[in-house]
């Protein structure tokens, strides 16, 4: 189930008066401001029994607790998998909110994390900051999208932009004729000018719809309906399920999960 879109509204404040808790850590820790800032973003920090991420929240009397165990290579970039209902704008930002455009990004929420995530990664507020919409999607296909803080996958995205391969499936009204099949894997044109080449094949059929699996390089936005449109088919949903070698899997609709550490695009 898919969460509201509004995010919940930010705590309010320890206090106005007292000191920094960066100050108050960087003390009990006997570190620079920056590390007590870091062990705080990292969720190392209770005030009072209760975990605050803010280095900028104001303490006097509290009590204040760092956790034994915390380490600040912990606080690493992170890249989260969402899968994406049709509807939303994958590269929309939040601020572009309004009633004729709703951001993916909207729905990186705590509430839409998925629950049964493999990553293991602690949930922190600082992984929803600084998220780049890596590889687009149309707003009316659903399936995965990619947001991340990481600089390194950001680079594989766009660098190998052309050559990272996109699965999707496409369910379409009625049977698809083999010469229909043929003529999509053999390649059209616009204009003259040849269009990306896409390998199709059947996934599945019912007696009212054939579900079709696409491979292409490249995201293309607009080309799979096109495509369909030039052979008389009539699209009835579009999925992407993997991005490179990276799949949805069993990620539900409108929720997210943390790119594991082993998985490569």
């Amino acid at each position: 189930m898919i969460k509201p879109h509004k995010s919940a509204p930010p705590p309010r404040p320890l206090s106005q008066d007292g000191e920094r808790l960066s100050k108050r850590v960087a003390h009990l820790m006997h570190c620079s401001r920056r590390e007590a800032e870091q062990y705080i973003e990292g969720g190392w920090v209770s005030v009072n029994g209760r975990v605050v991420e803010e280095p900028m929240a104001r303490v006097t009397d509290q009590s204040v607790v760092v956790d034994p165990h915390a380490s600040l290579m912990t606080l690493t970039d992170v890249t989260l998998l969402l899968h994406k209902p049709p509807g939303f704008e994958t590269t929309a930002a939040p601020g572009e909110a309004g009633k004729r455009v709703k951001p993916a990004q909207q729905l990186l929420l705590p509430a839409n994390h998925w629950a049964q995530d493999p990553s293991g990664v602690r949930l922190l507020k600082h992984h929803f900051v600084k998220l780049a919409a890596c590889v687009p999607l149309e707003g009316a296909a659903s399936g995965l999208v990619v947001f991340t803080q990481d600089w390194r996958v950001l680079r594989k995205l766009t660098e190998d932009a052309a050559i990272t391969e996109h699965e999707l499936v496409v369910e379409v009204a009625g049977d698809v004729a083999p010469e229909v099949q043929q003529r999509l894997n053999a390649g059209l044109s616009s204009d003259g000018q040849p269009l990306p080449p896409v390998k199709v094949s059947i996934n599945s059929t019912s007696d009212s719809t054939t579900r079709l699996r696409f491979a292409l390089k490249g995201a293309h936005p607009g080309l799979i309906a096109y495509l369909c449109e030039r052979v008389g088919l009539h699209i009835q949903s579009i999925k992407r399920q993997r991005v490179g070698r990276v799949a949805l899997s069993g990620l539900p609709e409108g929720q997210w999960r943390y790119l594991q550490a082993h998985e490569r695009f």
